[in-house]
């Protein structure tokens, strides 16, 4: 399998006025909207025991307390069923279920979950936990990919509004290579593709634009023994996931041996495109307890942060989430609202 980047150009998070035969030209749109995702989270290990280890709650209060309180061990909760399972998990509806927050949730307008669990090699380093609310306005998707048959099924998802879209996606499979989910399959990539609703390389993009959903951010979720995951969050103008992405690059077929961070590609709303393919080989760099982006590549965790000033282009709140190859930290993904 290759194991170069993937760049789809063109497009934007909010709309393109990219027509055929013109230069490439990323357009920013970037308005006060309600996010698709309230609430990211994140679990370390401290023994046998998932222990808090931050977040980001906005304005829900009462919940960021009764989680900071709360632990899990190993297949207890959501959390704790990813560490079990060794694989994503996709709660749709918590009353019933074995989630632990029940009654804080729905305090919140919490309704659905999905963890990430994040591994090294056998070892767990962290389980990234995002929260939406079940709201008619709003549309976005997180789905999970696994593999079977030598093929891509949707394992799971969440899409809000979408329904229309989640329907297609549930009878829709990838071969290794094509669409999103099979390209970050063949390339062990993450993988950021624009215009959803318009670009030949999104298989379903013709639901896509129906739904409104313009921006994909996918990635590997690699996990002990030979199973496959993809994890795919695909954002909307009204609601988006965020309003800026980023892909880092932290091999060191890339970055040399001294280590840190390329990024490869990325679009924000405020900046638009934040990756120049005639600037290969000069990219902005990101180096160990440096930043954000820095965090991740010292501590080798994810990171969330929240009302911190410093953060790029000015937003509040951002998500960082390592991606390790053969136990070595190989990629971040980071998003910003």
């Amino acid at each position: 399998m290759s194991t170069h980047f993937t760049v789809i150009p063109g497009g934007l998070l909010g709309a393109s006025t990219q027509t055929e035969g013109d230069d490439i030209m990323d357009v920013a749109v970037d308005t006060p909207t309600k996010t698709f995702i309230q609430v990211a989270e994140i679990w370390v290990p401290e023994g046998e025991t998932l222990v808090h280890g931050g977040g980001s709650y906005g304005d829900l209060a009462a919940f960021e307390e009764a989680s900071r309180r709360a632990s899990f061990a190993k297949g207890e909760g959501l959390p704790g069923r990813a560490w079990e399972e060794a694989r994503p998990v996709v709660l749709k509806g918590f009353d019933g279920s074995y989630f632990k927050r029940i009654e804080a949730a729905a305090e919140a307008g919490l309704t659905s979950a999905v963890a990430i669990p994040v591994f090294a090699g056998k070892t767990l380093k962290a389980v990234l936990v995002v929260l939406c609310g079940d709201d008619e306005n709003r549309t976005g998707a997180i789905e999970v990919w696994a593999e079977k048959d030598q093929l891509l099924m949707l394992e799971d998802g969440y899409y809000g509004a979408a329904k229309h879209f989640e329907w297609v996606s549930q009878h829709t499979h990838f071969p290794a290579g094509q669409g999103l989910p099979g390209g970050i399959w063949a390339s062990q990539t993450p993988i950021l593709m624009r215009d959803l609703g318009s670009g030949y390389r999104f298989i379903r993009a013709d639901a896509a634009g129906k739904a409104g959903l313009t921006t994909g951010l996918g990635l590997p979720v690699p996990v002990p023994g030979k199973s496959a995951y993809v994890l795919t969050l695909l954002s909307a103008l009204g609601t988006p996931i965020a309003r800026r992405f980023e892909l880092w690059d932290a091999r060191a077929a890339k970055v040399g041996k001294g280590g840190g961070a390329a990024l490869v590609d990325g679009i924000c709303a405020r900046e638009g495109a934040l990756w120049d393919p005639e600037n290969a080989g000069k990219e902005r760099r990101a180096e160990a307890w440096q930043g954000s982006i820095g965090k991740v590549l010292g501590s080798g965790l994810p990171v969330v942060e929240s009302g911190k000033p410093g953060l790029a282009a000015g937003y509040g709140s951002m998500v960082a989430l390592p991606i390790y190859l053969g136990g070595e930290l190989a990629h971040i993904v980071a998003w910003y609202v």
